[in-house]
């Protein structure tokens, strides 16, 4: 699977392409929709699925160097506003934040990061570490390892700095429950 076959199977999903839209009209710097969304639509079509099938939420960053909680809480309000008729459960956060609240929530050493795409690098799994954002009048996807994880169903755990063996297991143990045609690598 390429960029152009990834992109096209997960804007099947139209809460993925309302998103993108929404994150490029506010104009927020660095905005990607990442992550689970994308593949697990990706995942739905080639099992036959509903496209929305076992998506708990949609996940999007953005990159503001103003790391105030108010800013960010401005930003999740007038996105929840713009988004709210879609009915779906969504998030996004600012990366330049996460290592002010990530270790009181996981108890995990978070180093400061440079960009939404280096929030997307420290990803859990490997076949998660996916973004896609507007650019000019197309898509621009990010995508560090490529898609072969993503086509092959295969969850492949992200060894980094904030790894949490015990988290990859909860969360690859909910995706083989949902898709069990996944195949899950063990974490070593």
């Amino acid at each position: 699977m390429g960029k152009g076959e990834f992109l096209a199977l997960a804007l099947r999903n139209p809460n993925n392409a309302a998103i993108i839209d929404a994150l490029h009209r506010l104009a927020l710097p660095d905005a990607w929709l990442v992550s689970g969304c994308l593949v697990q639509t990706v995942w739905n079509v080639l099992t036959g699925r509903a496209i929305d099938h076992g998506i708990a939420d949609y996940d999007a960053f953005y990159f503001d160097p103003d790391t105030s909680w108010e800013a960010e809480d401005a930003v999740i309000r007038k996105l929840h506003e713009r988004l709210a008729h879609l009915g779906v459960k969504f998030e996004i956060r600012n990366q330049a934040r996460v290592h002010l609240w990530y270790p009181g929530k996981h108890g995990l050493p978070y180093p400061p990061l440079r960009s939404s795409t280096d929030g997307i690098d420290r990803f859990l799994t490997r076949n998660t570490q996916v973004g896609v954002r507007r650019a000019g009048d197309g898509y621009e996807v990010y995508a560090p390892h490529g898609f072969g994880d993503v086509a092959g169903l295969i969850a492949r755990p992200n060894p980094g700095p904030n790894f949490s063996a015990t988290n990859y297991v909860v969360k690859a143990a909910r995706w083989k429950a949902l898709w069990p045609e996944l195949t899950v690598i063990a974490a070593e």
